[in-house]
């Protein structure tokens, strides 16, 4: 029976039955009892299944136990009234598989109107069916990365505070703004320990929540006692999705009569003391993800640490140097048959962290990423960048493509600052195949960054095809350049705090003056390539009155 989707011309039925089994999407038919009529080859791949064992079942066979009430109270309202929620549109769904694991997938639903003739009790929908767990990882760290950009937003905002009170003011504006929430209160432990007090609240412009308000001022709260008191006991942050039916809210009431309904509160921790308790509340009815809480979790502990620093300058260096270290990895992995070695320094002046990082990734297919880069600028805003920028090359890492990595990350950045300034990023991505008898073969992309030198029996040059830096056009392509890296090769990559490192008298150490001393006698090994240059940049600076930018050195042999 020919079959056409609704407002189709009948001319333009389902494709024949060959070009539906060629096609790497999964696509299912369902028939008037819902019922799977037809489905392709593709889902073995997907789901795991046969499709001639699922013809004739119900579709409720692909979808979690939990689904399947839903979706048949769906699928006879759509038979009754000819409108689905889901029709003529994608929706990422859970599915399940044939061993009993779910995935997500990208489920896209049309109506079959049958060719008048037909046997009307044929098929009535079609449904295509596509792997979202790329999309999802990616999705994830995304999300991943807007929270930590706004963490360190809220580091920003604290560390430029001339005392506690401004602080803890800039503490909750900062932490709605950054993460979309309506309204937040602070409560300060007493000196005590043995009562939260109300310290202060934030409310969005244009927001009036009086009625809360009224009800938190003046309560102090026992350990254990309402929201407040349940992370404070439990040292962690808690969640009440619904504010005005959880016994455990003792706010009910006053979140109704605002409009309130979710909140969460995580402790402001100080070393091992719970120093206030910050709360954040939603107009909206929303789930909070486990991300979102070891955030929080991560930013009580920042928050307590830099509210010390009011008291003590050094913990903020502290603190300062355990956020940079986050931004890159602890330790590089082992590539057989590669020698890896790195060197960072923090510029100097009155930045907290920098904008360089680099990043060594294995692949599972026994490849490996290799990724340098710079952000404009220094600071915590950098930071924010350059963490956004090493979370997304990691999710994208998988595509094994270095100019796709490129393109991921300049797309996130894209996003990122659409509403904010502009912060460029350059980088370099490397991706190393697995060593062979004549060395190891990489393709080479560059966005905007000092190539890199390459060291063969020819000497040092430098390789690669520079385009536009990361962040500025949707439409850069990235081309990556074949590498070839015999055995005896060397391949140094490096950001400009390198060559822009200037002496006394103003001189940079310059792209000519780095070929020089990598050319010298001993300069062998990737450990001694970026102990030279850490330590040549190091002297060039010593007594220089100008300002050391950050560095970031990452080279690789290949034994002969």
């Amino acid at each position: 029976m020919a079959l056409t989707p609704r407002g189709v011309t009948s001319s333009a039925a389902l494709p024949a039955p060959a070009l539906l089994e060629a096609l790497p999407d999964t696509v299912v038919v369902a028939d008037e009892a819902g019922n799977i009529a037809y489905v392709n080859p593709a889902v073995r791949a997907l789901l795991g299944h046969d499709p001639g064992d699922l013809t004739g079942r119900p579709l409720t066979v692909l979808m979690p136990e939990r689904l399947r009430d839903s979706h048949g109270e769906g699928f006879s309202r759509f038979r009754r009234t000819g409108v689905g929620e889901l029709v003529g549109s994608t929706t990422q769904v859970p599915a399940l598989r044939a061993d009993g694991q779910e995935i997500a997938i990208d489920l896209t639903l049309s109506r079959l109107d049958p060719v008048p003739g037909a046997d009307p009790d044929g098929a009535v929908v079609v449904a295509v069916l596509r792997d979202a767990s790329t999309t999802v990882l990616l999705e994830r760290q995304l999300q991943v990365s807007r929270y930590l950009t706004a963490t360190l937003r809220v580091t920003a905002a604290l560390t430029e505070a001339p005392d506690a009170d401004v602080a803890f003011e800039r503490l909750l504006a900062t932490l709605c703004a950054e993460l979309d929430w309506d309204v937040a209160a602070l409560w300060e432990a007493d000196d005590s320990g043995g009562r939260l007090r109300p310290a202060g609240t934030w409310t969005a412009p244009g927001l009036d929540v009086g009625v809360l308000h009224a009800g938190t001022c003046g309560h102090p709260l026992a350990r254990g006692q309402g929201l407040p008191g349940l992370a404070w006991s439990s040292r962690a942050p808690v969640v009440v999705e619904d504010l005005w039916s959880d016994p455990r809210f003792l706010r009910g009431a006053a979140a109704r009569a605002d409009g309130l309904r979710t909140g969460v509160a995580f402790p402001v921790l100080r070393g091992g003391t719970v120093v206030a308790v910050c709360e954040l509340f939603s107009r909206q009815s929303r789930p909070v993800p486990v991300e979102l809480l070891d955030v929080l979790a991560h930013a009580g502990r920042q928050i307590g640490q830099f509210l010390g620093r009011l008291r003590a300058e050094s913990e903020v260096r502290h603190l300062a140097d355990t956020l940079q270290r986050s931004l890159l990895p602890s330790h590089l992995p082992t590539v057989p048959g590669l020698d890896l070695a790195a060197r960072y320094r923090a510029g100097g002046g009155a930045a907290l962290v920098g904008g360089d990082t680099y990043d060594v990734t294995e692949l599972p297919d026994g490849r490996s990423l290799l990724l340098i880069a710079d952000v404009c600028g220094t600071g915590a805003e950098a930071a924010a960048v350059t963490a956004l920028a090493r979370h997304t090359a990691r999710a994208a890492a998988a595509a094994g493509d270095p100019a796709e990595v490129l393109r991921a990350v300049n797309a996130a950045l894209l996003r990122e600052q659409a509403a904010g300034p502009l912060r460029f990023v350059t980088a370099c991505c490397l991706v190393l195949g697995p060593r062979g008898e004549d060395g190891t073969r990489a393709e080479l992309s560059v966005a905007g960054h000092p190539l890199p030198l390459l060291r063969t029996s020819g000497g040092w040059s430098e390789v690669g095809a520079r385009d536009v830096p990361l962040g500025i056009d949707a439409g850069a392509r990235f081309d990556p350049v074949a590498l070839p890296l015999p055995p005896g090769a060397s391949l140094v990559l490096y950001t400009d705090g390198v060559t822009e490192a200037r002496d006394d008298a103003g001189v940079q150490l310059g792209e000519a003056g780095l070929v020089t001393l990598l050319s010298q006698p001993g300069v062998d090994g990737a450990e001694c390539i970026v102990e030279r240059i850490s330590a040549t940049v190091a002297e060039r600076l010593r007594n220089s009155r100008y300002e050391a930018d950050d560095l970031a050195v990452l080279a690789l042999t290949v034994p002969v």
